[in-house]
């Protein structure tokens, strides 16, 4: 077999993430594990965040491998901060008007192109909320497979929220709403999901705008998701299983795929590791830091990397922490404040000098995984909370937006393992929770319980564990698609062959036909000329002399042609 046609045996996965830190990280997981099991990888970033990872990680990092290659497409927005986030609501309103459709469609046409040097396109695994892309497939006829970054849990709350419109629930009749006890009713009828409070749903519910950006933007991906050809869930089968079956029927096939860093882990190949992923700096002191602190004994905070708060949140959160006595880590970036740049005062600066570490921004999972975490002050994004399940880190849980109310509402009632602070965040309640969780016996309960969710997690990534199964058959699903666009393919050439033969033998036919009418018509012509028998004609009485009655005159065909004889 020459090297061109192992090119295009070779599967070839387009992988594109919404354009943000926590959604990028697991697709580029994702897109190693797909590497690994021997696919070609189109890593698709836009032109923005493509700038911010070459200045993060150096010009260099995005060089990626023979098989792994980035791509850009733009994102329709004006500049922004390459120290911030972009702003959501514009780049949901920039992909459900389309500005990313025709780019992206270009792009795939270019990678299928005969004289490009990867193979065809196989399928494309996109972020669940790139939700264009599910045209782009249609449109090209292109297996896609949707990557949601969230839990199973909150997945099923967003396939809810069409019917909770059409029933009336929502949108909410006006403010009172947030605060008169309505966010309490029940929703007992989701599959998989028992006492569920509308208030433990994404946040989109909570709405009184039927136009707000993110209402309108949930439930146009909530209708459009099913139309995939199955779905990732950023989790492990033990952990949410029976939200995973409710989802198992409504979507044609349902793949949980986590913890992806232990899968990654299990792998030996170090070209991996080169490819790296992060839109800001990552300082790596902190870790030096955690080598001096007792095992169990730091609380780590973080709000990752879109959640804002206001000044007064962020200096109740840090006298809390100051006040708890416990050592601390804490990512403030520099975007995480509203109205502009973090400002700690001198008193608050002194006061942390032997027990706190402020940088901006860390290798998370290196420091959840670190044995002096004892605990997270997290805002509950699905990448945060799923990261510390997998190390075994009972979690503060302070949700801000989004997925973050539901996942707090597992992570403290279902699973056991946190704690929920009110929103209006008071210094006293953070140091009593802080100290509760390094030191109390609820703490310890919660850290036991944590640590039995933390060996699943390893078990599900083992050789028989429930996600490496489920990869495995992601990539057979993936595979078979391709096989099944290939051979329709096939049978459509042949079909437009046939036709096309077929077309032909008809006009051969209808010319054929149209020329024996023609002979016929001058064959009975010429018979009809060439009768033996005589034709009488006649022509009336002629009064000859001498006789009376008719002459009849009849036309005879002799060996000098036609003649009229009389009698």
């Amino acid at each position: 077999m020459d090297s061109k046609t192992q090119v295009a045996d070779k599967p070839h996965a387009v992988c594109i993430p919404f354009p943000i830190q926590s959604h990028m990280k697991a697709m580029l997981k994702l897109s190693k594990l797909l590497l690994h099991e021997g696919f070609h990888i189109t890593f698709v970033n836009t032109e923005f965040n493509h700038q911010r990872f070459m200045k993060s990680r150096g010009p260099n990092s995005l060089d990626g491998l023979p098989n792994f290659r980035f791509k850009t497409i733009p994102d329709g927005l004006p500049p922004s901060d390459f120290n911030a986030t972009q702003d959501i609501p514009s780049l949901c309103e920039s992909i459900m008007n389309n500005y990313f459709l025709a780019p992206f469609s270009d792009l795939l046409v270019k990678l299928n192109n005969a004289t490009s040097d990867n193979p065809p396109v196989t399928c494309i695994v996109s972020d669940a909320g790139m939700v264009f892309t599910i045209t782009a497939a249609q449109e090209l006829k292109i297996p896609i497979v949707l990557f949601f970054t969230l839990s199973a849990c909150t997945v099923m709350g967003i396939q809810q929220i069409p019917s909770l419109k059409d029933k009336g629930i929502i949108p909410l009749k006006d403010e009172s709403y947030l605060t008169n006890g309505y966010l309490d009713t029940i929703i007992d009828w989701i599959p998989g999901m028992r006492d569920v409070r509308l208030r433990d749903l994404p946040s989109h519910v909570r709405t009184i705008d039927p136009n707000d950006i993110f209402f309108r933007f949930v439930i146009y991906g909530a209708e459009r998701a099913p139309s995939a050809s199955g779905i990732i869930v950023h989790t492990f089968d033990e952990l949410e299983q029976e939200v995973l079956h409710g989802l198992s029927t409504m979507f044609p096939h349902v793949y949980a795929i986590c913890p992806l860093e232990q899968l990654l882990n299990h792998l030996s190949n170090d070209h991996l590791e080169s490819i790296g992923y992060g839109l800001w700096k990552e300082e790596t002191e902190c870790l030096n830091w955690l080598n001096s602190k007792a095992p169990n004994s730091v609380i780590y905070v973080s709000f990752g990397s879109v959640a804002v708060m206001t000044p007064s949140q962020l200096v109740e959160i840090g006298w809390g922490l100051v006040n708890s006595k416990h050592p601390f880590l804490w990512i403030i970036r520099p975007d995480l404040v509203e109205g502009g740049p973090t400002i700690l005062s001198p008193e608050f600066q002194e006061e942390i000098k032997e027990r706190g570490l402020i940088t901006s921004w860390c290798p998370q999972e290196e420091v959840l995984n670190h044995p002096s975490i004892g605990g997270f002050l997290t805002h509950s994004g699905w990448n945060s909370t799923i990261e510390s399940v997998c190390a075994g880190v009972p979690m503060l849980c302070l949700p801000f937006f989004a997925d973050q109310q539901t996942n707090c509402k597992y992570t403290c009632n279902e699973w056991a393992i946190g704690t929920e602070i009110d929103f209006d965040v008071k210094r006293e309640e953070v140091e009593k929770m802080v100290r509760e969780l390094l030191e109390g016996d609820k703490g310890k309960k919660m850290k036991k319980k944590a640590m039995e969710w933390k060996k699943l997690a390893e078990e599900a990534t083992g050789p028989l564990g429930s996600s490496s199964i489920n990869l495995k058959n992601l990539v057979t699903l993936t595979i078979s698609l391709r096989d099944v666009q290939e051979q329709f393919s096939r049978e459509k050439v042949q079909m437009q062959s046939d036709i096309s033969s077929l077309s032909e033998k008809q006009t051969l036919f209808d010319a054929m036909l149209k020329e024996w009418e023609l002979r016929s018509g001058s064959l009975e012509k010429e018979i009809r000329q060439s009768k033996a028998e005589k034709v009488e004609l006649k022509v009336g009485l002629v009064n000859g002399p001498g006789r009376a009655g008719p002459t009849r005159f009849y036309l005879a065909h002799g060996s000098n042609g036609l003649g009229l004889t009389g009698c």
